[in-house]
């Protein structure tokens, strides 16, 4: 069974061992960079679609980190990601999700259950939706449920958007097992996703996940990007073009800030 055959049943896939470890290693050093980036801000920070997430004092996130490394903007368009892709979105794809978390161990680090489409917004901007996206999420450290890695329930996108909303952000509220079986399904079936450094993951906008905090001894990073098929998608940056790389343009696209047009300049956020 191949990889695709996977996502369409389960609604995720892994490609073992997607990066050689040099290639992941560089990557990871990139990622170091922009933590000590943040970390320098002291506090929430954004720069037009660049955006650092600080909370108690712990780097938590960053949004478009491209846009502060070439090597990272190589990454994201890298050629193995076009291979992937072609057969199951599009040559022509753009992306909307550029990310980086961070768990450091002991640290916070929850995210609750939830489905990626919640933040598709606004919803008339994105079409078929769970034909056309893919997430993707690529482990710099070994990823499990020790050290706070995604708890997937295979199968949940076949359900199509829940109403999954909560009290608060998704980040750092904990993944409770009890909002599932209010919304009817099942947590028995949740599994958790392992994965070794250079290993991809691939899921669908519809998934249901979540993860807990990190409890191993070494921290736990993870760069996330998400694809769409250009033609139904009028938002995010360009990645390839007939599946040749397209690097970050002079001015960033409209993804999710609203306001860059606004304020682009760069600013803290409370």
């Amino acid at each position: 069974m191949t990889f695709t055959e996977d996502y369409a049943r389960d609604g995720y896939a892994i490609v073992r061992q997607f990066l050689p470890p040099a290639d992941v290693e560089r990557i990871g050093a990139a990622i170091d960079s922009i933590h000590a980036e943040a970390a320098a801000h002291g506090r929430s920070f954004r720069h037009g679609n660049l955006f650092y997430k600080i909370a108690d004092g712990d780097v938590r996130m960053a949004q478009w980190p491209s846009w502060r490394s070439a090597v990272l903007d190589e990454a994201r368009t890298d050629p193995r990601f076009a291979a992937l892709l072609r057969g199951m979105i599009s040559g022509d794809i753009k992306q909307i999700i550029n990310q980086i978390h961070w768990k450091r161990p002991g640290g916070k680090g929850d995210f609750a259950f939830h489905q990626d489409s919640r933040f598709r917004r606004p919803p008339d901007a994105y079409r078929n939706l769970g034909a056309s996206y893919v997430q993707t999420g690529l482990a710099i450290d070994p990823h499990t449920a020790r050290s706070g890695g995604m708890r997937i329930l295979p199968g949940s996108h076949r359900l199509g958007a829940l109403n999954m909303e909560m009290d608060g952000a998704v980040m750092d509220n904990a993944a409770a097992e009890d909002a599932l079986v209010a919304l009817g399904l099942d947590p028995a079936g949740l599994i958790d996703l392992e994965l070794d450094p250079g290993d991809l993951a691939l899921w669908s906008p519809y998934l249901v996940h979540g993860s807990g905090a990190n409890r191993a001894d070494h921290q736990r990073r993870f760069y996330i990007n998400g694809y769409v098929r250009a033609a139904d998608c009028d938002r995010g940056e360009w990645a390839f073009r007939d599946g040749q790389p397209v690097p970050l343009g002079p001015q960033p696209a409209l993804v999710h800030y609203e306001q860059l047009r606004e304020r682009p300049e760069p600013h803290f956020v409370d």
